[in-house]
C-alpha cells in the first residue's frame, strides 16, 4: 500500500502556534525556553541560512521598506527554523525578514522551531516566497526544477505542492530552456515571464538572440515583442518592413548601461531607442520613492 506524503497547499500558517500556544505576535514578547515551546526568541548569530533557499535576488527598497517596519512594529510573524545543534538552528523561511531585521539593528528574531525533512525545508521556502509571489520567473522555474531533481517529484505532484495548475508549473520551467543571456534578462528584471514565452516560442537561435536584443535595445512591450516575433517567423517576403527606426547603440552596450543604473537607483531602468535620439526611464512606486531618486540625480550634478 503506498503511502502518500501529505501536501503542503495550506502553506506556512500550518506550521504557526495555535491560539494558547504562545502565538504573541511582536518582538516585545518575554523569551520563551525552547524545551517549554517550540516558539522563542533567538539570537540572529545562532541562525544559518538555508542551503534551499530558492530566492536568490532580494529587492534592496523593499528590503529597506520592511526593516523601517520591524524597527517601528517588531516582527509579525516568527520564522521558522530547525534545530541542527546546541544553540544553531536553520532558517526554513522567512530569510527577507531576517535580513531586514539585521539591518534594522535587531540582534534577535522571533522564531518557531520545526523538526522538518530535507525535502519539505525546500518546499516550504518555495511556497512561502510564492504565495508572497516574491520569486522572480527564473527563481521559480529553478526551484521547481530542484524539486523535481532533488526529489523525484512530477510536474502534477509539484503542482499540488505549491498550489498552482499543472500547466502553470510546465510553463514556468520552460524558462530554464531559454539561452544564459535571455535567463540573465529574466533574473535581472530586464525582460518579463512574457518576454520569456515570446522568445520561447522561436526556434531559431539567431531570431532569438536577434529578438531577445531588440526588446532590450527598444524596451519592447510584451504585446511588441508577440508582434517583432511573428514577423521575424514570417517567410521573407511575408515581412512588412517595420516603421522603428534602427537603434545606434548596441544591445550589449544598453544592458550594461541598465543594469549600472538599476543598480546605482535601486529602481527598475530602461533606455528607449529611437534611431539616434531616446531616453532614460526609471521607475517609482511612490511619491518618497521619486524624492529619493531625485536626491540621488541632484547630488551628482
Amino acid at each position: 500500500m503506498a503511502i502518500t506524503k501529505p501536501s503542503l497547499g495550506r502553506g506556512l500558517m500550518s506550521l504557526l502556534p495555535a491560539e494558547g500556544e504562545n502565538s504573541g505576535s511582536s518582538m516585545n514578547q518575554p523569551q520563551v525556553k525552547i524545551d517549554a515551546s517550540p516558539y522563542f526568541i533567538c539570537p540572529i548569530a545562532f541562525i544559518q541560512a538555508n542551503p534551499y533557499q530558492p530566492r536568490k535576488v532580494f529587492n534592496p527598497e523593499e528590503l529597506e521598506s520592511l526593516a523601517s517596519s520591524i524597527k517601528e512594529k517588531g516582527i509579525l510573524q516568527p520564522l521558522v527554523v530547525r534545530k541542527i545543534d546546541n544553540n544553531q538552528y536553520e532558517l526554513i523561511a522567512g530569510e527577507r525578514r531576517l535580513r531586514a531585521a539585521q539591518q534594522a539593528g535587531l540582534e534577535k528574531v522571533p522564531v518557531l522551531v520545526k523538526d522538518i525533512a530535507i525535502s519539505d525545508r525546500l518546499e516550504l521556502a518555495l511556497i512561502e516566497n510564492i504565495q508572497r509571489e516574491n520569486l522572480n520567473p527564473l527563481e521559480e522555474a529553478e526551484a521547481y526544477a530542484q524539486l523535481i531533481e532533488e526529489f523525484s517529484l512530477t510536474q502534477e505532484m509539484v503542482s499540488k505542492r505549491v498550489g498552482k495548475n499543472r500547466s502553470t508549473v510546465a510553463n514556468s520551467l520552460r524558462i530554464l530552456q531559454l539561452p544564459d543571456y535571455a535567463k540573465e534578462s529574466v533574473n535581472t528584471g530586464i525582460l518579463s515571464a512574457g518576454h520569456a514565452r515570446v522568445l520561447l516560442s522561436i526556434n531559431d537561435e539567431g531570431l532569438v538572440r536577434s529578438l531577445h536584443d531588440t526588446i532590450v535595445a527598444q524596451s519592447l512591450s510584451v504585446r511588441e515583442a508577440e508582434l517583432l516575433a511573428k514577423k521575424m517567423k514570417a517567410p521573407a517576403k511575408e515581412r512588412p518592413h517595420s516603421k522603428r527606426p534602427e537603434p545606434i547603440l548596441p544591445a550589449p552596450y544598453c544592458l550594461t548601461i541598465t543594469k549600472t543604473l538599476s543598480d546605482y537607483f535601486g529602481a527598475k531602468s530602461a533606455i528607449v531607442q529611437h534611431g539616434n535620439k531616446g531616453k532614460i526611464e526609471i521607475e517609482y512606486t511612490s511619491p518618497e520613492e521619486l524624492e529619493r531618486l531625485l536626491s540621488l540625480m541632484i547630488q551628482e550634478v
